[in-house]
């Protein structure tokens, strides 16, 4: 049987939301994820200018990719105090933030939203964990009154913490984003063999490269995509055993030229193995 499986890129929404879509049909692929960390933008407005461009270029939105306000550091140190719900210093504004992009999801006709959690403690009996359950079921009971599935980019926390988070928010609403890299990038798996934890929740996949950790206060270095340790033959095969059927989503955290050259050669290695 054929593979249903489609490429895409993530793409930044700006003001001029045609300038996003068009860097996807330049490259040349079908779908996006659509990523917004400025979450005053998300008017109706801003929806009838996206589903225009959408509908001009041919381009599916996979997922609304919600980032949130206020701080964020993609480190060790500072990120469990600024990245997520996880700190309660920015939860409450965080929640209505996903709660307005997953609004924003369904004025696009998009049944999904993407976000980093943060480090979400691996102890269940940490206060913090039983805070951060409460909150992310109030964000996930919005996105299933919306029809829509609140989805967990893997990267700060290990996938049996997030086995165990799906669980004690109990509800049928909860996906994961793989990004493989980033699993790597942390620390907290090997991409391949997060699959046999992760595997029956993954509703999105990012095409994306890295290396473990050399020290204890900075992520691994993301590499473009065949130059660093994900094994994508292997973990394609194993989206296709648990009948994933939905996109790979290229991310190369970079830009100019060399984003574009990298993303070239990303479709060129993927492309094969779909």
């Amino acid at each position: 049987m054929l593979s249903t499986i489609k490429l895409g890129i993530i793409v930044g929404l700006t003001e001029f939301p045609e300038e996003a879509f068009g860097k996807v049909r330049e490259l040349d692929l079908p779908t996006c994820q659509l990523a917004c960390w400025r979450p005053e933008i998300l008017t109706e407005a801003m929806a009838a200018q996206v589903k225009a461009a959408a509908a001009r270029t041919g381009v599916e939105i996979t997922t609304v990719w919600a980032g949130w306000s206020g701080p964020a550091v993609w480190d060790f140190y500072d990120g469990p105090l600024t990245l997520g719900l996880v700190p309660i210093t920015y939860r409450a504004q965080r929640i209505q933030d996903l709660k307005r992009a997953s609004d924003f999801a369904l004025m696009l006709g998009v049944d999904s939203i993407t976000t980093h959690v943060g480090f979400i403690p691996e102890d269940p009996n940490n206060p913090t964990y039983r805070e951060v359950i409460i909150a992310l079921r109030e964000v996930a009971n919005h996105c299933g009154r919306n029809g829509q599935y609140l989805c967990f980019e893997t990267g700060q926390e290990t996938p049996v913490t997030l086995m165990r988070t799906f669980s004690d928010i109990g509800l049928d609403n909860l996906g994961v984003n793989l990004d493989p890299a980033n699993l790597l990038m942390y620390g907290k798996a090997n991409p391949v063999d997060a699959m046999d934890v992760l595997g029956p929740y993954v509703r999105g996949v990012h095409a994306k490269d890295g290396e473990y950790p050399t020290c204890g206060q900075r992520l691994g270095v993301e590499k473009a995509l065949g130059e660093g340790r994900v094994d994508f033959p292997v973990l394609i095969n194993q989206l296709k055993s648990h009948g994933y059927q939905g996109a790979i989503t290229i991310e190369r955290e970079i830009s100019g030229p060399q984003q574009v050259e990298d993303i070239e050669r990303a479709k060129t290695l993927l492309l094969p193995l779909l």
